[in-house]
């Protein structure tokens, strides 16, 4: 606050001299020219990047206004984070997993602006959100405050959009390999006289995915055995559209802001694979379509000086059709022969329809008690259905599941010593409701194990402190019991290649962080900044996939217990905002701690380590920028990314022998990126090379990964 009124204040004073220079310049000059002299004054302030990694939780914050216009995807920015690891499953458009200090997946909550991302559609994520709508990424190790009303077990991602407040323009356009292409633009417009603002944005992308697969087994001309090859990937077209129109008003007597919206977002995909690669897809598809509509509304002072009020409701239609109605099995050049069974689940012919309604509230009331001590109270209501039908299948029998989530928070905030200690005390609640319908294959699902109309409370609870013993060294600390309540995809499956699961228990864990951070200023424009962490996480009832090979299908079931330690390091180098160099390695030794098995057999995996996930991996970066290099406010920032991952099992280690036992081998990875920016960063044109050396990458399940790639983009931003 004091720092606040001091830059308010100078601000102030610095305006007060420009008009009374403008006003009346020669009296001005008169009457000081002996007297005052002023000098180049300079004042900094915190960036809300570095406010969030100055606090009590383990967060990492990423300032993506820095480097959208280079970015092809937000995924390519976060996966280069200490801590993190994103592994996808293909090229564009494919799922991906992405883990925070060893705990992954469905563990891991996403959010927009607060507000879970799931809300604007099953078929948005990080992936394909569009890249220029994005101010900061927010990264949450372990601890989550409870303000987002969250079940995340492991981490949560906030994505934080632009909120300027001048009316801009901001399009960009590009193409790549694989045939792929996007296109992006948001905007912003305030009616002069109603102060009326609307927000418009549009996202498309297109990529035929058919980039190189290699070492692939086919048969030979003849058909009478198997060869090994490379081949290009088919079956395997991706298409996204999200538009969405937001409308409303900010700074009135009556509301800080208050806008309403309307989104639309459609994804067709080809399946080209089940969960492993040897089950090669030919024909099946996927295609979701969602629309939402959501409301917010945010006051500082609501009722009295100390409450803030921020309220958002939504809802969503979400609808997926999943077609699978060739009796084929394809190999990797495109031929198949005719089978008995489809494609996706190893059955029947299939047109199968899952409906999933989505209705979010949140509400979040902050209140000041006293300077430095605030109280909040927050609730998100989580509402989800799941009606599902076939067209194709007569002997289907339809069904209508509900899965509610209700979370209540209850925080206190401490601030002491001028800033210097920091402390925050939570408590969450946890309801969950789980109404069946389906009955499907009860034998795999566990559809008569459950009640119909069930309904569970679990508690929740931590604590965060942060201690600045200098400028250059502060050191912090969090812990939390948490919950995490299993989402509809592990339950109910995905209508294709996941199995209901409906006897799954929610996991439970405690978490523990602690680090120390800090930045030294060099002098010169030398700036050196570092940070190290170490973390536990102690999990029961741990939700991990299982794949039946055979089949190419997958299905979550609970792991006894997980214990995960690890620990990540990063430091960073800037001097004069030219040259910028970092480096973060991670570790996470994941093991299974269940020493017996239901039989009372001691268990062959026991203390093995979690199987196919990396346990070591390190990035590398540098780039510089020069400027001024043809016309004045131009600027080329050249720069190359380094990613290097331990090889790992892809099964229990204590599984087989070690000559047979099946590893994704270690993996180097370089990327490459041009930008250059001219007219005060009016245009900007930037070139990507991905993967730069085409190394054969792998991620879940032995995947291959994309070799070499390029991709053009050019940005125009009018403001």
């Amino acid at each position: 606050m004091k720092l606040s009124r001091i830059v308010v204040s100078l601000l102030c004073f610095v305006g007060f001299c420009a008009g009374l220079q403008a006003q009346d310049t020669l009296l001005f000059k008169g009457a000081l020219s002996d007297t005052l002299t002023l000098q180049n004054a300079t004042v900094t302030a915190k960036t809300r990047t570095q406010q969030l990694k100055e606090e009590a939780y383990s967060v990492n914050a990423l300032n993506i206004n820095e480097i959208v216009s280079t970015l092809n995807s937000v995924t390519t920015a976060v996966d280069r984070t200490s801590g993190i690891r994103i592994r996808e499953e293909g090229g564009v458009g494919s799922d991906f997993d992405l883990s925070i200090n060893g705990l992954s997946g469905n563990a891991i909550r996403y959010f927009l602006d607060g507000m879970p991302l799931d809300a604007k559609g099953s078929g948005i994520t990080l992936a394909n959100l569009p890249v220029n709508l994005i101010e900061r990424v927010e990264i949450y190790k372990g601890v989550i405050p409870a303000a987002f009303g969250s079940d995340a077990l492991g981490g949560a991602i906030n994505i934080v959009t632009n909120r300027r407040h001048r009316n801009y323009l901001d399009f960009s356009a590009g193409a790549g390999s694989f045939h792929t292409a996007k296109t992006d633009l948001n905007a912003q417009y305030t009616l002069p006289r109603s102060g009326l603002i609307f927000r418009p944005v549009l996202s498309v992308n297109y990529s035929k995915n058919d980039y190189i697969m290699r070492d692939v087994k086919v048969r030979n001309e003849e058909h009478t055995a198997f060869v090994i090859k490379d081949l290009p990937r088919f079956h395997d077209d991706y298409r996204s559209l999200f538009g969405q129109l937001e409308a409303g008003v900010a700074d009135r007597s009556w509301a800080d802001a208050f806008f309403v919206s309307a989104s639309l977002s459609r994804i067709d995909k080809d399946i080209q694979t089940g969960a492993t690669q040897s089950h090669v897809i030919g024909m099946a598809e996927r295609h979701t379509q969602s629309f939402n509509v959501a409301a917010r509304y945010e006051k500082a002072h609501f009722l009295t000086e100390n409450l803030s009020l921020r309220a958002s409701v939504s809802h969503t239609s979400d609808h997926s059709l999943v077609i699978d109605t060739t009796y084929r099995r394809y190999y990797w050049d495109g031929t198949y022969i005719d089978g008995s069974y489809s494609e996706i689940r190893g059955r029947g012919k299939t047109l199968r329809h899952t409906v999933r309604p989505l209705t979010v509230v949140r509400t979040n009331a902050d209140y000041a008690l006293a300077p430095g001590h605030g109280l909040s109270l927050n609730y998100l209501l989580n509402r989800s259905g799941n009606r599902q039908w076939d067209d194709w299948d007569d002997e289907y029998v339809p069904s209508n599941d509900v899965l509610a989530k209700h979370v209540i928070g209850l925080s206190y905030d401490q601030s002491f010593l001028n800033g210097r200690l920091s402390n925050v005390f939570f408590a969450k609640g946890y309801i969950n409701h789980l109404k069946v319908g389906q009955s499907e294959l009860s034998s795999t699902t566990g559809a008569n194990d459950v009640p119909s109309d069930d309904t569970q409370f679990y508690p929740g609870y931590g604590v965060g402190s942060r201690f600045r013993m200098t400028e250059a060294l502060s050191l912090k600390g969090s812990f939390e019991h948490s919950i995490r309540l299993p989402v509809v995809r592990e339950l109910l499956g995905n209508g294709s290649t996941v199995y209901a699961n409906l006897t799954l228990k929610p996991e439970v864990s405690d978490n523990f962080n602690l680090g120390l951070f800090g930045s030294h200023d060099l002098g010169s424009g030398h700036l050196l900044s570092y940070e190290v962490n170490g973390y536990i996480r102690l999990v029961d009832n741990f939700i991990q996939a299982t794949i039946y090979e055979t089949q190419g299908m997958m299905q979550y079931v609970n792991v006894a217990a997980v214990h995960i330690m690890g620990g990540d390091a990063e430091v960073r180098y800037d001097w004069a905002g030219k040259l910028h160099l970092a480096l973060n390695a991670s570790y996470d030794d994941s093991r299974d701690r269940r020493k017996y098995t239901q039989a009372g057999d001691l268990s062959v995996t026991y203390m093995n380590r979690t199987p196919n996930r990396p346990w070591v991996w390190c990035n590398a970066e540098a780039a510089y920028t020069f400027r001024n290099l043809i016309a004045g406010g131009d600027r080329l920032r050249l720069c190359c990314d380094y990613r290097w991952v331990h090889w790992f099992y892809l099964t229990w280690a204590a599984y087989g022998s070690a000559s047979s036992k099946s590893k994704v081998p270690t993996q180097h990875l370089t990327d490459l990126s041009a930008l250059y920016a001219w007219a005060g960063g009016r245009y900007n044109l930037s070139l990507e090379c991905l993967n730069l050396f085409n190394a054969l990458a792998f991620d879940n399940y032995m995947l291959q990964k994309p070799g070499r790639a390029f991709f053009l983009k050019f940005r125009l931003f009018l403001q």
